[in-house]
């Protein structure tokens, strides 16, 4: 374990490593993404190999975390912001390119900003616990972003630029995320809805 002289957990810990890794792949992974307007199948594999690093990372540090006692007050802000970062990220530049409609991502990362907005501010008075539904949007959304990531013939592709998933094999596939995304977003604002009850039933509880 990773700790100061007081006894405290040190913030340079293998979980906040992790966490600023993620950080720092957001730039990178929009950058591969965007890239040459989203119809460069190479590319789009490069930015679902980063989305996906950035997800079992996200998983992993966090198993770190609670196993070894390195939650700190850091992680407790970088964590959210770093998860936001790469999905919000995603949803963007899913959308610059055409294979996310943008009022989806608009709604979603309303959702997400405000909720995380809400939970730092609330940090210092009452811990919400990650709910069941909080955690089916969080799988959701990581399948069907990684799924639009990938170069799929019903995205922005023009002349068979996308031709990795041929024939019905990618159509399914694309339809597939799609589902994906639909159950996303309603899991995404049920979850939302669920967190700020949460909230007022503990605000009420302290006050």
């Amino acid at each position: 374990m990773s700790t100061d002289r007081q006894g405290q957990v040190s913030n340079w810990n293998i979980a906040n490593v992790l966490t600023v890794l993620r950080i720092a792949m957001v730039p990178l992974f929009g950058w591969a993404l965007l890239h040459d307007g989203g119809n460069d199948p190479l590319w789009r594999w490069v930015a679902f190999a980063l989305f996906a690093v950035a997800m079992i990372t996200d998983k992993i540090d966090g198993d770190l975390a609670r196993k070894h006692n390195l939650i700190t007050d850091f992680g407790k802000i970088a964590d959210p912001i770093a998860d936001k970062a790469i999905t919000g990220m995603a949803f963007i530049g899913l959308s610059i390119v055409g294979d996310i409609w943008w009022w989806v991502t608009i709604v979603v990362l309303l959702r997400e900003w405000g909720v995380t907005l809400l939970r730092l501010s609330v940090l210092k008075q009452v811990v919400i616990p990650a709910a069941q539904s909080g955690k089916i949007k969080t799988v959701l959304q990581a399948f069907a972003l990684a799924g639009l990531t990938w170069p799929l013939p019903h995205g922005n592709a023009h002349d068979g630029a996308f031709d990795f998933w041929p024939g019905p094999l990618g159509e399914v596939l694309f339809y597939v995320s799609q589902v994906a995304l639909a159950g996303a977003v309603v899991m995404t604002m049920w979850s939302g809805w669920e967190f700020v009850r949460e909230v007022r039933k503990q605000r009420s509880r302290v006050g």
